[in-house]
C-alpha cells in the first residue's frame, strides 16, 4: 500500500518547489555525501584493486547513511500519522510526474521553438551530444529516455519500496544515484566506481523486465501495437549496451513500430550501437506524444496492481 499511495500522491504534486527550497530533495543529500566521500577515498593513482575497495568502502558508507535516516519512517508507520509520514518521505523517490513533464517540454520545445528548442531541452534528460541531433534524433533521445527512465526512475523506486518500505526505496535510490555520480568507465571512476555500476545493474534487473511488461500491458490496451513489443523485446532487448535499458526501450519502441538506440555520440565519441523495435527510423513529434499516452497508461497499470496486490493481501 506504501508504494502506492507514494506513487498517487507523487503523480498528482511531484516534489514541490517550497519543499525542494526547505528541505532539498533526498537525491541532493545523497549526493553531496558521496561527493564527499569521493574527494576523501577516491585516488585513481592508487592501484586499480585498492581503490576498487575503497569504492565499496564509499557505496557502504552511502547505503549506511541512507538506512540510518530512513529505517524511522518505517518504524513510525504503525500509526496512522507515521504513515501519512512515510507516504510522504516515500513520495520522493519516484519520478513519474517530472519524468513526463520533461519529456513533454521536448515535445513542446520542438513544436515552439524547432530544432534549437528540443536540442536544448532534450540535453536536460539525456547524456549525448545533442548539437549534431537533427529532429528525428532528438525525438528518439526524449523516448529512450523516457523508456528507460521509466524503469529505473519509476518502476525500480515502487519495486523497492513494496519489497522494503521507506528503507528499501531510500537504499535503491541510494545505489541508483551513485551509478549516475561515479558508475562511469572514466579514469577517475573505472576502479573507484565499479561496485556503484555492479549494483545498480543487480537492483534494476526485476524493474526493468517488469517495466517492459508494464508497457505492453499497456499497448495492449491503447492503439499501440502489443505484439510487436513482445517481439522486440525478445529480439532486441540483449542487445542493448546496458543490460537493463534494452527491456523497456525494446517494449516501447516495439509498440509504437520506431526505431530506438542505434549509433550516438557521447563526448565526442560515435557510438555504434544496433537499432532496436520496429521499422520506422524517421520518428517524429506526434511519436513523443504516442510515448508519452503509452508511459501514462503503463504507470496507472502498476498503481492498479499495486493497489489491488496490497488490498488482497489484507483480507
Amino acid at each position: 500500500m506504501l508504494a502506492a499511495a507514494a506513487l498517487l500522491v507523487e503523480a498528482a504534486f511531484g516534489y514541490p518547489a517550497w519543499l525542494f527550497r526547505a528541505v532539498r530533495h533526498p537525491v541532493v543529500w545523497m549526493g553531496a555525501l558521496l561527493a564527499w566521500l569521493d574527494r576523501r577515498l577516491n585516488d585513481p593513482q592508487r592501484a586499480f584493486a585498492l581503490n576498487r575497495l575503497a569504492g565499496v568502502a564509499a557505496l557502504l558508507g552511502l547505503l549506511g547513511a541512507t538506512a540510518v535516516v530512513a529505517w524511522p519512517f518505517d518504524a513510525a508507520a504503525r500509526s496512522a500519522w507515521g504513515w501519512i509520514l512515510s507516504v510522504l518521505a516515500a513520495c520522493s523517490l519516484p519520478a513519474q510526474r517530472s519524468l513526463h513533464d520533461h519529456v513533454r517540454a521536448v515535445a513542446v520545445a520542438l513544436e515552439n521553438d524547432g530544432l534549437a528548442g528540443g536540442r536544448s531541452a532534450v540535453a536536460m534528460i539525456v547524456g549525448r551530444d545533442v548539437a549534431a541531433l537533427d529532429e528525428a534524433g532528438v525525438v528518439r533521445a526524449a523516448i529512450e529516455s523516457l523508456a528507460e527512465n521509466f524503469a529505473d526512475g519509476v518502476v525500480a523506486p515502487a519495486v523497492w519500496l513494496a519489497l522494503g518500505g521507506v528503507t528499501g526505496g531510500a537504499l535503491y535510490k541510494a545505489v541508483n544515484t551513485a551509478d549516475s555520480m561515479i558508475g562511469h568507465r572514466s579514469d577517475r571512476y573505472r576502479a573507484f566506481g565499479w561496485a556503484a555500476a555492479r549494483l545498480d545493474d543487480l537492483v534494476n534487473l526485476p524493474a526493468s523486465r517488469l517495466a517492459a511488461v508494464w508497457l505492453i500491458l499497456a499497448a495492449a490496451l491503447t492503439c499501440a501495437d502489443a505484439g510487436a513489443a513482445v517481439q522486440a523485446v525478445q529480439r532486441d532487448a540483449r542487445h542493448h549496451r546496458s543490460p537493463n535499458a534494452g527491456w523497456p526501450e525494446a517494449a516501447m519502441a516495439g509498440a509504437l513500430g520506431i526505431a530506438l538506440a542505434g549509433p550516438r555520440i557521447y563526448g565526442g565519441t560515435r557510438v555504434d550501437d544496433r537499432f532496436i523495435g520496429g521499422p520506422r527510423r524517421e520518428v517524429t513529434l506526434a511519436d513523443i506524444r504516442r510515448a508519452l499516452t503509452l508511459y501514462r497508461v503503463a504507470a496507472a497499470l502498476q498503481v492498479a496492481v499495486l493497489l489491488g496486490v496490497a488490498l488482497a493481501l489484507r483480507r
